[in-house]
């Protein structure tokens, strides 16, 4: 086994370790979810919380890690005998990105029904985790029926199991903690709600404290053991700290005043619901037991703010997460009703004490900075411009739009866009397998060997089965897309009240590709060629800041687009193969600049049809005389056109159908 990187040496992240570390005293608290960029130990940090936890007091033999003390009378194993007890470490169990349903919640054990003809439960990792931690890397890139289960089981404390014969209920409590990067894409604000604490993380921009960073790891690489040893002291001074913080929480006291700065902090931020209430009180009742007090103190709800409403505060995806903490101080001071302490010489605060633990600080690394960063394109100078070039266009206020679906069955990525074969989903039959065999049929696999055993000579319960009796279970869910617009930014889209509704509608369908868990990318064409403006993407964050810094003027090169964007699609296919397009190109349809300009727009449209790529063109033409334009572009495309009126919910329904019957 190896030997896991000290919690006390990692360099900095005082935010990241004091959340985990109040998670660690209190387990109610309701996990942790840890943004940032890449290379910033967030694995690090995780991984070595659980050799600071406690050990747990268990059932001997019981695969669901009952407490001796109150076993669960449901529980699979039990009923229990009283006195078969012990003790292991607490877990932390990974919960893998393309784990499988069957592997998260348990299954049917399919060796032993076949063989011994009796039903058994192989319990999953929601058994694993119970009373421990569950650990989810990339937790943003998870298929959604795995955060569906995640939802469940962390709501009720319980994971339920009906499926293939076999009735399960088994209790699952654990402290939930994912770590992501945002420009992947964002989480379902369902499961981001269930996370008790958010925690930003950057890399340091000081050269001393990275220069410790790498000292330490290459420390550690060197010689794991060795460098753990040296940390063994501060290692058993967190682990008696948070012991000796457990033993102090049920006697801290969480007073009406700081009850009501709780609540009025709340209701200041618009949270939804009752949950950043509750959070908030256990995390300050957390952070007064781990400094060693029996009160709440103003600053306890403070740090807890902090920590618990970044998250829940966030009213569109495209808004920057964080607090506004002049607000936070404003309203805590009004609504005080106690010393916050700030004189006391003998209290060592939240996060004070000895053996260098991390203490909570004024406010999570990076949140002020990103909370006060103006929106793109507002208040700054206009970029340098060529001839005609106009400066960014505020987009109009988005709509809600219905999905726009690539017509046909897929097999790419899950996700929620298009109908596809998927690993995951409602089963619709069986086949034989292609290969190995990945998820079985056993009704249709049972169907199949039956008719055989009595010239098999079959004795006893369990079947006699054969390869050629094996099944492999069709299922057919939902897949994500590639959703690339090609967007039109000449002189004839530069028409200001035009150009902010044209960002609007593109805004409106980059929030229903946010919630499709689609990629998308950004293709822009004016003056004498065209740009990728942003490769495809998870982080539609990040194709909303480009549409809203987009500058517009000079010519209409069409042609160039297209051609870009046709490009795009072919080196896309080489690195995804299964993910299906659906092209989006935005413009009023005119071609300019260059020789035969519509001759050469006709001719890159018509790539698109060879290829039957599903593509819809949002027509922008405006004023009392339209040419028709972007409608033969549709024509020309394979696809079909629609205005930006049409987009909206209520009148987008018949774009589906149109696309659909276009491509049949």
């Amino acid at each position: 086994m190896s030997t896991p990187f000290p919690f006390t040496a990692v360099v900095g992240q005082d935010d990241l370790r004091l959340a985990l570390l109040l998670n660690a005293v209190s387990p109610a608290v309701g996990g942790v979810l840890v943004r940032g960029e890449k290379g910033t130990a967030k694995s690090t940090a995780v991984r070595a919380l659980s050799a600071l936890l406690p050990e747990v007091d268990v059932v001997s033999g019981c695969r669901f890690s009952c407490d001796p003390g109150s076993p669960d009378p449901a529980c699979p194993d039990g009923p229990h005998a009283p006195g078969a007890s012990g003790s292991r470490p607490a877990r932390m169990v990974e919960l893998p990105v393309g784990a499988s349903e069957d592997r998260l919640v348990g299954a049917l054990d399919i060796e032993r029904a076949l063989s011994e003809g009796v039903k058994a439960f192989e319990p999953g990792l929601l058994a694993d985790a119970h009373r421990g931690i569950l650990y989810v890397d990339e937790v943003n890139l998870l298929h959604d029926h795995l955060v569906d289960l995640l939802l469940d089981a962390a709501a009720m404390g319980a994971s339920y199991v009906e499926r293939e014969g076999v009735s399960v209920r088994h209790a699952s409590r654990f402290l939930l903690v994912g770590t992501m990067n945002p420009e992947e894409g964002e989480l379902r604000p369902q499961l981001l709600d269930r996370f008790g604490l958010t925690v930003e993380v950057a890399a340091s921009r000081e050269p001393d404290q990275r220069v410790e960073v790498v000292r330490r790891r290459l420390a550690y690489d060197d010689d794991p053991a060795g460098f753990a040893a040296r940390w063994a002291g501060e290692e058993a001074a967190v682990r008696q700290r948070v012991v000796a913080a457990r033993a102090l929480l049920p006697s801290v006291r969480l007073g009406d005043g700081a009850l009501r700065q709780i609540a009025a902090t709340c209701a200041a931020f618009e949270v939804d619901g009752m949950r950043a209430d509750i959070v908030m009180a256990r995390t300050a009742t957390a952070l007064a037991a781990w400094a060693g007090r029996s009160d709440v103190l103003a600053e306890d709800v403070r740090q807890a703010a902090l920590l618990a409403l970044p998250h829940r505060r966030r009213r569109n995806p495209f808004d920057a997460p964080g607090l506004d903490e002049d607000k936070l101080d404003e309203t805590l001071e009004e609504f005080g009703g106690q010393d916050p302490g700030d004189d006391d010489p003998d209290d060592p605060g939240p996060g004070g004490g000895p053996g260098g633990q991390p203490e909570p600080g004024d406010a999570p690394g990076g949140d002020g900075d990103t909370a006060a960063r103006p929106e793109a394109g507002e208040g700054g100078e206009p970029r340098p411009s060529g001839a005609g070039e106009q400066s960014p266009v505020r987009a109009a206020e988005p709509f809600r739009a219905k999905v726009l679906s690539v017509p046909g069955l897929g097999e790419g990525a899950a996700g929620r866009r298009s109908r596809a074969r998927t690993e995951h989903g409602r089963t619709t039959g069986a086949r034989r397998p292609r290969g190995a065999l990945t998820k079985l049929h056993l009704a249709a696999t049972v169907r199949a060997a039956a008719p055989h055993q009595r010239a098999r000579g079959r004795s006893g319960p369990g079947l006699v089965v054969r390869r050629d009796d094996l099944r492999q279970a069709t299922r057919e869910g939902r897949e994500g897309n590639l959703v690339l617009f090609v967007v039109d930014a000449s002189g004839s889209m530069a028409a200001r009240q035009r150009m902010g509704a044209v960002k609007g509608a593109v805004l409106s369908l980059l929030l229903d590709a946010y919630q499709r868990r689609d990629k998308v990318g950004l293709v822009t064409f004016r003056g004498s060629a065209a740009e990728v403006a942003l490769p495809p993407t998870s982080s539609v964050d990040a194709a909303a800041a480009r549409l809203k810094s987009l500058p517009t003027g000079g010519r209409t090169p069409l042609a160039a687009g297209l051609l870009r964007a046709h490009e795009v699609l072919r080196v896309e296919r080489l690195r995804d193969p299964a993910r299906r397009a659906l092209v989006v190109v935005v413009t009023d349809g005119r071609a300019t600049g260059g020789p035969e300009p519509v001759a050469l727009a006709s001719r890159a449209a018509r790539l698109f049809a060879a290829e039957q790529v599903a593509s819809v063109v949002v027509d922008c033409e405006s004023g009392p005389v339209r040419l028709g334009l972007a409608g033969r572009l549709a024509d020309e495309l394979g696809g079909t056109a629609v205005t930006l009126d049409e987009l909206r919910a209520d009148s987008i329904a018949g774009l589906v159908k149109d696309v659909q019957r276009r491509a049949a």
